[in-house]
């Protein structure tokens, strides 16, 4: 019973987390809205922006995997 709480518990905020990394990226689009505007950002931010976006997409791999393991426990449980 304290375990599947706990599990419970841990997917809630898996999915509230993976919820607010995928709100947090850039679209696809973004790029297209940028190149049209004239390109005002700078090399430099540019590759800060390409590098958050990277470790965004890593961040939401990892923690969906969490979530679907936890989902299967819970299923198992």
């Amino acid at each position: 019973m304290t375990l599947e709480l706990v599990l419970t518990i841990l997917q809630v905020v898996s999915g509230l987390v993976v919820s607010i990394i995928i709100l947090l990226q850039s679209g696809k689009s973004a790029g297209l809205s940028g190149a049209i505007a004239g390109g005002a950002d700078t090399f430099f931010s540019k590759g800060k922006s390409k590098t958050l976006d990277q470790k965004l997409a890593k961040a939401t791999k990892w923690i969906a995997l969490v979530f679907v393991l936890l989902t299967l426990a819970l299923h198992i449980i």
